[in-house]
């Protein structure tokens, strides 16, 4: 059985990287680029880039940052925001990115799922799930659906998505821990790799939902302090979490 990644994630606006508490108050919290070679410097086992804006600004994702962000990499890297199209997609796996992750666009259309894994393999499709109260929204959280997180979970491995980001909008950037019943309702919908993110706040938190997820998404918790990967990943192995060694 593979070992549970550790994956930093970018969240971009304006070309900096952001964070902020339940999707809302984005701050400043660095350069990508910067950020996201520390970070395969420090041996985390995958990168996620997410253009935060793009579908509240309707524009493509930042392409041409997303290939300086790939040229400092040396781990797998997914790219979301903005991707509407087969040729979106295809533009960012030409600038460096492995995988793409979709989300709104395919809530709105989703055999976009579909077209993508047909085109470009599962294995770099990824369907991104933003959740409050179980209910998923779209467009950067601003939007609520009518759809429950495990349904449409279940709907994307089925139309041909290999992974599920799922984050909780309730925990995210709280530091208080993950969503632990949202998260394992999708992991039990699904026999795809789900990602956990928002409420990294401690490597407690971060051991409890690999329990059930099979990744966890770390942002607020790092990217004050990049060199916290190397020590979390000790403490997680001293807590029984079987992660990979840092190279």
């Amino acid at each position: 059985m593979p070992l549970p990644r550790l994956i930093p994630c970018l969240d971009v606006a304006a070309g900096r990287v952001v964070k902020g508490v339940r999707f809302e108050g984005l701050r400043d919290v660095g350069d990508p680029v910067e950020l996201g070679a520390a970070y395969s410097d420090a041996g985390a086992d995958e990168l996620v880039f997410l253009d935060v804006k793009a579908t509240l600004e309707d524009r493509r994702s930042l392409v041409e940052l997303v290939g300086r962000v790939a040229g400092e990499l040396a781990i797998p890297f997914t790219v979301g925001g903005g991707v509407r199209t087969v040729a979106d997609a295809a533009a960012l796996l030409d600038a460096g990115a492995d995988k793409v992750s979709v989300n709104s666009a395919a809530l709105s259309e989703p055999g976009l799922i579909g077209e993508l894994a047909e085109r470009l393999g599962s294995q770099a499709v990824v369907t991104a799930i933003d959740a409050a109260g179980g209910e998923v929204y779209s467009h950067a959280g601003t939007r609520p659906t009518g759809r429950q997180a495990a349904d449409w979970a279940h709907e994307a491995q089925g139309r041909g998505a290999g992974e599920i980001l799922l984050t909780s909008i309730d925990a995210d950037g709280t530091r208080e821990g993950y969503d632990l019943p949202l998260t394992g309702a999708v992991a039990d919908a699904v026999s795809i790799p789900v990602i956990a993110s928002g409420g990294a706040g401690n490597a407690h938190h971060v051991a409890e939902v690999l329990e059930v997820a099979q990744a966890a998404l770390l942002a607020s918790i790092l990217h004050e302090n990049p060199d916290r990967l190397s020590s979390l990943r000790a403490e997680l192995q001293e807590l029984g979490v079987p992660v990979r060694d840092a190279a």
